[in-house]
Parts: structure tokens; sequence; C-alpha cells
């Protein structure tokens, strides 16, 4: 029973965490002709209620594909008519064909923040309770404390809350996702994770561990006895899922493949604004983007994509654990993050679920890398006037998190869960090793403030207006590669012992 009281506490405080940040000013607010992501998401809402689903992903002249065209999956276009549905109700006015166009009002501001908030009091808090509770281990003090520090990342938040998006929404999916395989339900998993691709394609970033989990346990059940059945029950269940989320669009072909092309628009370059990943931070000594034609880009990101995500697939298809299939997900997801094509810097997020799941086992890592991936969105954040929300999360969630996981009271590897990592150092004594790691945890976070207050209080020269956002990404950047390499090591050497640690396979 207390362990339930203090699960409402901490959902409460996220709760009121976001609405909190929801006060503040949003992407695009007062600035025409584009605006931004809020008037993007208000104007999907103004298309799929008032023009046939036949033309939502068509340049028409109802539907100017210039100006915020949808370029997500059917799922969250059907979301955005229903939200769409309920404003109509409200107000009229908020979804008028052409006439809404950039619509701004404080009622209509109130009404999109709930939207976000009740797709995350639905969707993607119950996910993250339930794990917390079911396959964490340790006290409960332990497992509400991850709760708090996981509903807590400030990188989520200012998201969808400030920028203005529905990534709660996919995450959500996907978290459902990984509970439900956690807790052997199979085909429940591929149904969530199915639901959570047709929200967003971004969760690419996660599929090839799912598959790859889930052929690997049909493969060590046999696939001529009980594998077969399993996989015959996920491949039915993944087919019945994508064809009743595409299902109006199935009978003529030219509107599939008009949605496909909306999704991923390959035309846009390999990559845009100011990105922590691996051709943005090399474009500022090889200048990528002129030296080879967009076909080379694409297929180099490609190559390169499918390489780093390689070595963590074949070991989790070769030994299917669930603690595998959590080290994938982050080492996999941050391959997509570090190489792949048009990468935006919001995708961080899709890095930052999985690492989030491992808060437990490698508190000190995980909280370094959360960190880092809000620190990386600041440039997005101050387009926002999100500076204050930004401040007191970079401030407050490291002094937070540090505290409820206990992550750096005492400097020897094991309570550093340097993990087996260590093992490649073991030429070092492990209390210097455990030091090294402490100290470059303070000088980053040092490195990552100075450059947030730079950024704030200086202008650059004018010879090089970019190079406070090159330097974050950069540094971003670093951090993001460290952790990639860091947890392929991890995959590939012998689970950290625990005594309370459960067999999930």
């Amino acid at each position: 029973m207390q362990t339930w009281s203090l699960v409402s506490i901490s959902v409460l405080l996220a709760v009121l965490v976001r609405w909190g940040v929801s006060l503040n000013s949003y992407s695009g607010a007062g600035n025409p002709p584009m605006f931004g992501d809020y008037e993007a998401q208000r104007h999907w809402q103004e298309v799929t209620y008032n023009l046939p689903l036949q033309q939502w992903y068509f340049n028409t002249s109802d539907n100017d594909l210039n100006y915020w065209g949808l370029d997500y999956p059917p799922l969250t276009a059907y979301h955005s008519w229903l939200c769409a549905y309920v404003a109509n109700i409200l107000n009229p006015d908020w979804v008028e064909l052409h006439r809404s166009r950039g619509y701004e009002s404080p009622a209509h501001k109130l009404f999109m923040r709930i939207t976000v908030l009740v797709t995350d009091v639905l969707i993607y808090i119950p996910a993250v309770v339930l794990y917390c509770l079911y396959l964490t281990d340790g006290s409960a003090k332990r497992r509400v404390s991850i709760l708090l520090s996981i509903l807590l990342y400030p990188g989520l938040i200012l998201i969808d809350y400030g920028h203005f998006q529905y990534n709660g929404v996919s995450l959500g999916f996907a978290l459902w996702g990984v509970l439900a395989l956690g807790l052997g339900w199979n085909s429940l998993g591929s149904l969530a994770f199915s639901l959570a691709l047709n929200y967003k394609q971004m969760e690419l970033y996660h599929a090839l561990p799912f598959f790859c989990y889930l052929l690997g346990k049909c493969i060590k059940a046999g696939l001529i006895g009980r594998g077969f059945i399993l996989l015959v029950k996920i491949t039915a269940t993944v087919l019945v899922t994508f064809g009743l989320c595409w299902l109006p669009f199935l009978p003529d072909p030219s509107q599939v493949l008009q949605v496909v092309r909306r999704i991923f628009p390959v035309a846009r370059g390999l990559f845009e604004d100011k990105v922590a990943n691996t051709w943005c931070s090399l474009n500022t000594v090889i200048k990528i983007r002129s030296i080879l034609t967009s076909d080379s880009q694409l297929y180099l990101s490609l190559a390169f994509t499918l390489l780093a995500a390689l070595p963590s697939s074949i070991k989790l298809l070769m030994k299917p654990t669930f603690w595998n299939f959590k080290l994938a997900l982050v080492n996999t997801s941050l391959a997509f993050f570090l190489f792949s094509y048009q990468v935006h810097e919001k995708s961080i997020l899709l890095a930052a679920l999985p690492v989030c799941l491992l808060l437990n086992e490698f508190p000190l890592m995980c909280i370094w890398f959360l960190q880092a991936s809000t620190f990386s969105m600041l440039p997005l954040f101050l387009k926002d006037g999100l500076l204050v929300p930004y401040t007191v999360a970079f401030l407050g969630f490291p002094f937070l998190t540090v505290y409820l996981l206990s992550a750096l009271d005492d400097c020897s590897e094991d309570e550093l869960k340097l993990g087996t990592c260590g093992k490649l150092f073991s030429f070092l004594p492990k209390m210097h090793l455990a030091c090294i790691m402490k100290w470059k945890f303070y000088v980053s976070m040092a490195l990552m403030a100075v450059l947030s207050v730079v950024s704030v209080a200086m202008d650059p020269p004018p010879h090089l207006p970019d190079l406070f956002p090159v330097l974050m990404s950069t540094t971003a950047f670093m951090h993001f590669l460290g952790v990639f390499l860091n947890f392929n090591i991890v995959q590939f050497m012998d689970p950290p012992r625990k005594k309370s640690r459960k067999k999930n396979n």
C-alpha cells in the first residue's frame, strides 16, 4: 500500500511539472508565416477534420504540403482527427479550413496542452509505472526512485510541452511493447510496437532489436515446433495491426505510395540543423555535402547505420535475453541517431527512452547521458523561449537523480555501477578507475553548463555565426559516441551480477 502511495505522489509530481512547463511559450508563437511545431499539430487537425482521407497526404488547393504537410504515418493522422473532432465541438474557429491558419488564443493553447497531457496519462505514464514496478529489481523505494527519475526526464517534457509535440504517444507504445516482452507476452508486445511504428516512423530506431529479439526467441524454441507457432502468431499480429492502420489507404496503391513518400522525405539532405551526430560534427572539418552527391550521402549513411547496429543485433539474435534486448535498444537507437540520414535533434529522445530503462543498473552513465541529451537540444529550446524551464531542469535533474539513485555516494566501481567495462581497465586499481569516471562526470557537467551560459550571454563572432550551436552539438556528439561504445562493450560481456536480479527469460 505504501508503494502505491509513493507511486501516486510521483505521478502527481510528474503531471504538475509537465503542466508547469506547458505554461511557457511554444514553438513559433507569433512568428509567421510558418509559425512552428505547435501550428503544425494544429494544422494537421484542421486538414484531417475538413478534408476527405484521400486528400490528407496529397498536395491540393485545400492542402498545401509546403505549409506543414502531414508527414507522419496514419495513426498520427487519426489522432489529429480525434483531437480536431473535440476541438470543433469546443470552438469551430480552431480548425476552420484556411481561416484558422496561425490561430493563437489562450483557450486554444490550454486545449492543445491538455491533449498532450491526456495522451501521457493514458499511454506513457502507465507504461513507465508498470515497467518500474514489475521489471525493475530492488526495494520498493528503489523502484519508485527509478520511476520518478524517468517521469521527470526533462528532454521529453521540454519537447512535448514546450516545443510542442506528441512524442509520448510513440514512446509510450514502444515502452508498452518492451513491458509486454519482458513479461513474456510476445504477441501483445508486437502489437504495441506496431502501433508505435504506425504513429511515428522514427520508431524504426527500435525496430531491429524488437525483430531480432522475437526472431531469436522463435529460433531458440525451435522453428519446427513451438518456435514456428510463435513466429506465426507474431507475424499475424504485426500484419493485422498494420493492415488495420492502413486499411483506408489500401484500396488505392497510389495512396499508399504517397504516404510512404511523405514519411520518408529523402530529398531533404543528409542533415539540416546542427544536430549532435557524426555527419554534422564531421562536416565542420570535411564538407561532406559538397563532396558527395545526394545519392552517395544516402548510401553512405545507410551503410554506416547498418554496420553500427549490426554487432548488437547479431548478439541479441544469438542470445535473445531481456537484458540483451534492453542493451540492443540503446545501441541500435544510438547507431541510427549517430549515423542515419536526415536526423533531427529531437530524435535523441528515441535513445533516451531505452537508456532510462537501464537507470537501475548503470545510474551514473544513464544520468550522464540523459543530461547530455537535454543539453544537445538547447538551441531548439532557445528558439522556443524555454530558457527558464531548461535552466531549472538542467540544474535540478542531475541533483535529484544522483540523490535518488545514490549514483555518487561511494567512489568505488561497484557503487558507480561501471559494470563489466571495468574489466577492460583491469590494469588500473578499481578506486582509480571509479574516481576517473566520477571526475569526468563533474567536468562534463561543468562544460555543458559553461556552454549553456555562453550561448545565452554572448554573441558569436560575426564571421562564425554558428559557433555556439556547433560547439554544443560537437560536445554532445562526443558524449553520445562514448555512451554508444560503452554499452556495446557491456552487451558483449557478462551482465552485472545482482542477488536480486530476476530471470525474465
